[in-house]
């Protein structure tokens, strides 16, 4: 379990919050407007209004103490950045900021944040990998040449063993982990048999070797 401070309650704020107690960690929500707080106030482990941008504020919430803070107040990028530059002055949180823009971005990772999202890009990219290919269930971007990606198992691999199709070799991937139903197996071994085409394969691996699997 670990603790959140989540700065800024609009769609994305509050569904990140809700999300991170859902999963059983310790969430504070904090915004500047009442309404949005009482609107979340009963979802997540403690929420409050308050203004981020005075640095008075974060440390009568305890910020320091949290494992991570995420700065979802990306439409003003004044706002963001002080709220970000007040959290790494304290001196305790990773920060996660989130910007809507290559210079948002560039101005936040001046100021250090730890990590810049761009959540509606990310959504899209995902979004368009799974549409442009129907086998793929899940794409989680690393890098720019990396990914993880869960898709369905190719009908072909049905009954052979990862070291039988030498995958690490031949695709030069790496199997993390499959899941058949709702159990996973993680870190599968080289004998480990494919047994049915519901098998499901969670890969890592440079984005083009990923696309010759796609092919399949």
């Amino acid at each position: 379990m670990k603790n959140f401070l989540i700065i800024g309650l609009g769609r994305f704020g509050t569904s990140l919050a809700q999300e991170l107690c859902a999963q059983g960690n310790e969430v504070l929500a904090m915004d500047i407007l009442p309404e949005r707080v009482q609107a979340v106030a009963e979802q997540v482990t403690h929420a409050v209004v308050g203004d981020a941008r005075d640095p008075e504020v974060l440390s009568g919430v305890g910020a320091r103490n949290f494992d991570c803070a995420v700065v979802t107040t990306s439409v003003d990028l004044g706002t963001s950045a002080l709220i970000t530059l007040n959290l790494k002055e304290l001196g305790g949180p990773r920060v996660v900021s989130k910007a809507n823009s290559m210079v948002h971005s560039k101005v936040l990772e001046k100021i250090g944040a730890d990590l810049v999202i761009f959540p509606e890009q990310e959504m899209a990219l995902s979004l368009a990998r799974r549409l442009e290919n129907g086998d793929i269930l899940n794409y989680i971007e690393l890098s720019d040449e990396y990914s993880i990606v869960e898709r369905t198992l190719p009908e072909s691999w049905v009954g052979k063993s990862i070291v039988e199709l030498d995958i690490r070799a031949k695709w030069k991937l790496t199997v993390i982990a499959v899941r058949r139903r709702d159990d996973m197996t993680i870190a599968p071994g080289r004998d480990f048999v494919f047994q049915s085409p519901e098998d499901c394969l969670v890969v890592l691996g440079r984005n083009s070797d990923i696309e010759r699997l796609e092919r399949l």
